[in-house]
């Protein structure tokens, strides 16, 4: 069986492409199906070349967690084995503990795709596709499969990979770090492999094997970041190529996943708030596909597959929010759908993982983080609170019916190794080289109280040192769209800032997906307002618990999330100092009334339509940051944007970058001599994509811009970040 690079809601995570307003860069639910794997540490003699990347993401599922839970003193650190020898048979994770135990955390670097089957590990390496056997992945012994020079593209990067179920045969995406656009190669496994073929824009694809013993390619072609059409391929003697679905409604979003045990092909249709699934049988993919439920509006569901089982996580019912239900794989539809488990309010899945024996649900809840390990011979539930330290997960590719590796991150802490030992019924943890972040910062929980009464969770970081924090700079993160997560994955740069002494301030506000569905609905629409009412009360109460204050205060955000952060700036400035955004959603109402732009129809659940619907159009008119720009004083601002950027429009980052400078012009003749007037930076880079996390340049201009608008001396900060990135 070919091990999936991806777990289940993960590959859902990453489908429906966001109007150029919110992607991250990463992989899961029904909103972002860009198809990413596991990240893989490689450790090397050099520091780290390419951070964790939060590809973009679907609309995230939001699920809850049960009543039962655990301290952690049900985490048992693994006992060291320095001494042993490293076995052939010694899984993965072992092995990558064992390394880490005698080397330091900062010498590795991330590996995006990378995927087992059948003994050999196939990644990237330079410029090339290769494949190793599994016992030699951490060398240089491999066989080069394809050099990606032969594509003749800028620097391109493998994003996702997939082996034929008989290994004759591995597919893989191929991106470039300056464009959305990709290009999914077939190379033909022999002793001399050889490219079979290649389509243009692939967005998501997916093996299985016919009756004939014949591998069948089945992939989801995408045209304007709108992804309609399903195609299904066959190479070698018998060569075809044909359109096998194409999806009427311009609204949704088309993404193939493949259950974990490769026993159905599922067909995921979906929009921001609907889904449809259908069913290809793994053993006979040309038969028709089977529909497990027709759409209902309101609907999502995402479907896995156990012992003749369908196993689906859906809001169907009271409360709309994520549940597990389960029916037989004969009688697919809603009416046979039992209740199988239930969360609690305020819990958001992260992700969801299916074993022989066992079905493990990764939770959010209140701000924190859980694993939850049903058995699904007896029904039984155990629940492990993990680390308050960790704030994401970081999903582990995994055939070991025995094991399920995983690990925990944080904005400032690498990610570190876990896995839960079913045997054993109990969680372990690396132990080795522990990370001096653990003891020189804190991280801290809390909550302020939005205008409503809600209690709106912070997530905030800073050094144990830190003496009067009112007079330490302050960086807020805040993002509140489509019902995705604050990216909370480790950035070196969000950890030299904690160095120098920042406080970093994350805002989990409505809109976003930290405590369920009804956190994103209670955001989204003619709610909007309650995510700006929650920034506001957010750098209030950190200002009044004696965080910063706003002389010191900045902010940052990126795509959506400019949405908030430039409604702020209208309406509070004084409560900030400085702003950076990245590629942000500036112009609301005008980008929402083009349909000819390539996403406006699938973010009208989001955002409304202001074409349409009068109401929607007055409420955007409230908020939208270019309707409201005004004559007074302004934060200092800089803005990256990217020239040929498909989700954000430049023009509408342009137009409201001149509308702020003649309001910032007028207000300063206004003020008289001695107003200092605010800085306002547009930074055009060239490329398509949409944010790049990892752009040397464009972390090097934001912490530049921030350290001069503050008064403070960088020369610490990039001493700092050598250690983590080489410039």
């Amino acid at each position: 069986m070919q091990q999936k690079s991806k777990l289940f809601l993960q590959a859902l995570k990453y489908s429906i492409p966001h109007l150029g307003k919110c992607v991250q860069k990463q992989h899961l639910n029904h909103c972002n199906f860009a198809d990413h794997y596991y990240s893989r540490i490689k450790l090397k003699k050099y520091h780290l070349t390419k951070c964790l990347q939060s590809k973009p993401k679907i609309s995230e599922l939001a699920r809850n967690i049960p009543s039962r839970s655990f301290s952690r003193k049900d985490i048992l650190p693994i006992k060291q084995e320095n001494e042993k020898p490293l076995s052939e048979n010694m899984d993965a994770f072992e092995k990558v503990r064992t390394k880490l135990e005698t080397q330091p955390q900062e010498e590795y670097e991330i590996i995006n795709a990378e995927v087992k089957h059948g003994g050999f590990v196939y990644y990237q390496e330079g410029c090339c596709l290769v494949r190793s056997k599994d016992e030699e992945a951490d060398s240089d012994n491999y066989e080069v499969l394809f050099n990606l020079e032969e594509l003749k593209l800028d620097q391109p990067f493998i994003d996702c990979i997939r082996v034929a179920p008989d290994e004759k045969y591995v597919a893989a995406k191929i991106r470039t770090e300056d464009s959305e656009a990709s290009t999914c190669i077939v190379v033909k496994l022999s002793d001399q492999p050889v490219m079979e073929a290649s389509f243009p824009n692939v967005s998501s694809f997916e093996w299985v094997k016919d009756e004939e013993d014949e591998d069948v390619l089945f992939y989801t072609f995408q045209r304007n970041l709108r992804c309609h059409d399903v195609y299904r391929a066959t190479f070698g003697e018998n060569k075809r190529n044909e359109r096998f679905y194409t999806e009427k409604d311009p609204s949704y979003f088309v993404f193939l996943y493949l259950t974990k045990d490769s026993r159905f092909l599922t067909i995921n249709i979906m929009n921001k708030t609907t889904s449809e699934v259908w069913l290809i049988d793994g053993l006979s993919p040309w038969d028709p596909p089977v529909l497990i439920q027709k759409r209902i509006h309101g609907v999502l569901y995402y479907v896995e597959h156990r012992d003749d089982e369908l196993y689906i996580l859906t809001n169907v019912g009271e409360p709309t929010e994520f549940k597990l239900m389960r029916t037989a794989a004969d009688t697919p539809a809603i009416m046979n759908w039992d209740l199988f488990f239930t969360m609690k309010r305020n819990t958001k899945v992260v992700d969801l993982d299916m074993f022989k024996d066992h079905c493990v649900l990764f939770l959010k809840h209140s701000n924190l983080l859980y694993v939850n390990v049903i058995g699904l011979a007896d029904d039984s539930v155990r629940s492990l609170k993990l680390p308050p330290w960790a704030c994401g997960f970081i999903m582990d590719t995994n055939s070991d019916p025995k094991n399920c590796p995983f690990q925990l991150c944080s904005p400032i802490r690498p990610p570190k190794y876990y896995t839960y030992k079913f045997a054993e019924g109990k969680l372990f943890e690396e132990t080795g080289h522990e990370d001096p972040i653990t003891k020189t910062s804190r991280v801290l929980r809390l909550e302020a109280k939005s205008k409503d009464g809600r209690s709106v969770p912070m997530t905030i970081f800073h050094k144990t040192d830190s003496e009067d924090l009112q007079k330490k700079p302050l960086l807020v993160h805040v993002y509140g769209a489509y019902g995705m997560d604050l990216k909370m994955n480790f950035r070196p740069e969000r950890r030299a800032l904690v160095d120098d002494g920042w406080i970093l301030a994350y805002c989990h506000v409505r809109g976003g997906g930290e405590l369920g569905l009804q956190w994103h609905a209670d955001g989204r629409l003619t709610k909007k307002l309650n995510g700006l009412a929650d920034l506001e009360a957010c750098i209030k109460t950190l200002h009044d618990q004696g965080f910063s204050q706003p002389s010191l205060t900045t902010l940052t955000a990126f795509s959506a999330g400019g949405v908030l952060v430039g409604a702020l700036c209208n309406s509070n400035p004084e409560l900030l100092r400085a702003v950076t955004m990245e590629a942000p959603f500036l112009d609301v109402l005008n980008t929402m009334m083009d349909t000819t732009l390539p996403l406006t129809l699938e973010e009208l659940e989001e955002w409304g339509n202001p074409s349409s619907d009068e109401k929607h159009k007055n409420y955007i008119k409230r908020y939208c940051p270019y309707q409201n720009i005004k004559p007074q004083h302004y934060p200092s601002v800089h803005i990256t944007a990217y020239e040929n950027d498909e989700r954000v429009p430049l023009k509408g980052i342009v137009n409201y970058t001149e509308k702020l400078k003649e309001a910032v012009t007028e207000h300063a003749k206004d003020s008289g001599e001695g107003y200092q007037a605010p800085n306002i930076i547009l930074d055009i880079q060239p490329g398509g994509n949409h944010v790049i996390e990892d752009s040397h340049k464009k972390i090097t201009a934001q912490i530049k811009f921030l350290y001069e608008e503050l008064g403070l001396d960088s020369t610490g900060v990039f001493e700092t970040l050598k250690k983590y990135v080489k410039f």
